[in-house]
């Protein structure tokens, strides 16, 4: 009944080194802190269950199960067991937890868990997964709160269905369950990285309204607000933005690094700097990713002398370079005609164990060697070989960019070797890469086989744009007239499908001005089954037919006089 005195009596003992604490003693203290809501000192005694002493997660819920007292326990204990599975990086532990409680303890943890639960899935990534557990637990009967909905939205804009996530937003205000500045935030950043950043505007001017005056904007929705708008390049009402944060709201660092970056995507390289020293003139110091932004662009614009001052003050003050510095280090160099100062860069960084393991920067070099001279490819054998003694295997990019470099020099048949080599090695194609070896056909009087594996990717549903203007420019290439005109026939005719689809998908109903224009389109270009098909699929997607067109397009097709309607 004393939790301080307990805590300090393990520790206590906790410093004999002959000491080592049983799961059942842990077990014990975590219910106890539990029941007086020290949190982080039970996430450091979860901790040290799970990495220290080596207890799988179910062996700790069986620990925690057996030790459970009605006087001193709550149900959160297990709430906290889930939490601690997903800061140790594994989700799928905290949801074997939850499930075994459920089948084999009869005990559901609370909705808190399964938020937690729920946010890891989405950090991981894991999109389908999420969607499957939300319903999941919705089955189970769970209420959903403001968290939940939150996670909910954000998975949504995640998929850029940014109008089903306001539909949600007001499913939560109909719900009595009051949305909160995370809300506003997801959805107006939604709305931004769509590029509709009007709409995300009228959401941030209507917050107070829509939330009854609960919630006003602070420096993240700012933040996204002035991100849009430089993506946009419209830098005016970026800085307007920026100018009435004052007011009330932080202005930070991120702040200005989006201004930076916006205005070096315009190439104003002399504003960009200016922002900078007011940054300085306010107190606030630029970050690495102000650093990094200036860099790229001055690599990207050919200011190598800039970009190089900028490196040597930055080692000079001791701002650390990131992952991301390396990269645009490397690529900055290399794209600059100055390729062996990077291959000098990316041995030392190997050198001194600094190379992420993802192939990121070996692949930048490996593109850039490829159009570097006549010797290319024994460079690149060079550079792979050393990959491999490194302990570091191609990726789908590496064998992409080689299969592509070798297509556009017209070595087909080493392109094919890459290929097969991929396969062996078991990495699974992507459309980029069979794009490249179409690509590489089409244009080395290979027509007929490009012709045949547009075919079969058709079959396996991995066509694009892409694969067949390739396919198009080696017909015209090759001046096979016919078979270049009815591939631009197809292709029309199944931009129009796509049309339909994507309006059916994004909530805009196909009217009869639609079916007007898509069938008077295809009857100039398509047979009359396509034809029939078109008018089929549209009548059942709910489309009503304008009575005339049907009259006279689809009806003598199909041996009628006249539509009804």
């Amino acid at each position: 009944m004393s939790p301080d005195l307990v805590l300090r009596f393990y520790k206590k003992v906790e410093e004999q080194k002959s000491f080592l604490p049983s799961l059942e003693c842990v077990c014990v203290l975590v219910h106890v802190m539990v029941g007086c809501k020290r949190y982080d000192d039970v996430l450091g005694l979860m901790d040290k269950l799970l990495r220290k002493m080596g207890f799988s997660h179910l062996e700790v819920l069986d620990g925690l199960w057996d030790c459970y007292d009605g006087e001193v326990s709550c149900g959160g204990v297990f709430d906290a067991l889930v939490r601690a599975c997903n800061l140790s990086g594994n989700g799928k532990c905290g949801y074997e937890v939850i499930m075994k409680l459920r089948t084999e303890k009869g005990f559901s943890v609370s909705v808190h868990a399964w938020n937690n639960y729920l946010n890891r899935v989405l950090k991981s990534g894991e999109v389908s997964c999420f969607w499957q557990r939300y319903e999941e637990m919705i089955s189970y009967g769970y209420v959903e709160n403001v968290y939940t909905l939150n996670l909910v939205i954000y998975a949504l804009c995640k998929e850029m269905r940014l109008y089903e996530a306001i539909s949600v937003f007001y499913r939560m205000l109909k719900s009595g369950i009051y949305p909160n500045v995370v809300t506003f935030n997801m959805i107006i950043d939604g709305a931004c990285k769509m590029g509709d950043v009007s709409l995300g505007l009228k959401l941030f001017r209507n917050m107070g309204i829509m939330s009854m005056g609960f919630v006003m904007p602070n420096s993240v929705t700012f933040n996204c607000l002035v991100n849009g708008y430089c993506k946009l390049g419209d830098m005016k009402t970026a800085e307007s933005l920026r100018d009435e944060m004052t007011v009330g709201v932080e202005v930070n660092v991120r702040t200005y690094a989006t201004l930076v970056d916006g205005y070096l995507r315009k190439g104003c390289t002399k504003e960009a700097f200016k922002l900078c020293s007011d940054m300085v003139d306010r107190g606030l110091v630029p970050n690495i990713v102000v650093y990094n932004s200036l860099i790229h662009w001055l690599y990207f614009e050919g200011d190598t002398t800039t970009a190089s001052v900028l490196l040597s003050y930055m080692i000079k003050t001791n701002i650390c370079f990131d992952k991301f510095t390396n990269s645009i280090l490397v690529k900055g160099l290399s794209r600059n005609g100055y390729l062996k100062e990077a291959l000098d860069y990316h041995k030392w960084l190997a050198g001194e164990n600094l190379v992420d393991k993802d192939g990121f920067l070996e692949n930048i070099l490996i593109y850039y060697l490829f159009r570097s001279d006549n010797e290319s490819v024994s460079k690149v054998k060079q550079f792979i070989d050393d990959m491999f003694d490194r302990g570091l295997n191609p990726d789908t990019v590496t064998y992409g960019t080689m299969i592509d470099a070798f297509s556009k020099q017209g070595s087909i048949s080493h392109a094919v070797r890459v290929y097969d080599d991929m396969i062996k090695m078991g990495k699974k194609p992507n459309l980029v890469i069979y794009n490249s070896i179409v690509d590489g056909l089409s244009k080395n009087l290979s027509v007929d086989v490009a012709k045949i594996m547009v075919d079969e990717l058709k079959k396996l549903g991995l066509l694009d744009a892409v694969t067949l203007n390739s396919l198009l420019n080696g017909y015209c290439a090759n001046w096979k007239v016919n078979e270049a005109l009815n591939l631009f026939l197809q292709m029309q005719e199944d931009e129009a499908k796509e049309l339909m689809e994507m309006m059916v998908a994004q909530g805009l109903t196909p009217d009869s001005i639609t079916y007007t224009t898509l069938l008077t389109n295809a009857c100039k270009k398509s047979s009359a089954e396509e034809v029939v098909a078109l008018h089929d699929d549209m009548v059942v997607k709910g489309v009503t037919p304008d009575s005339q067109t049907y009259d006279d397009i689809v009806g003598p097709l199909i041996g009628k006089e006249s539509f009804d309607l």
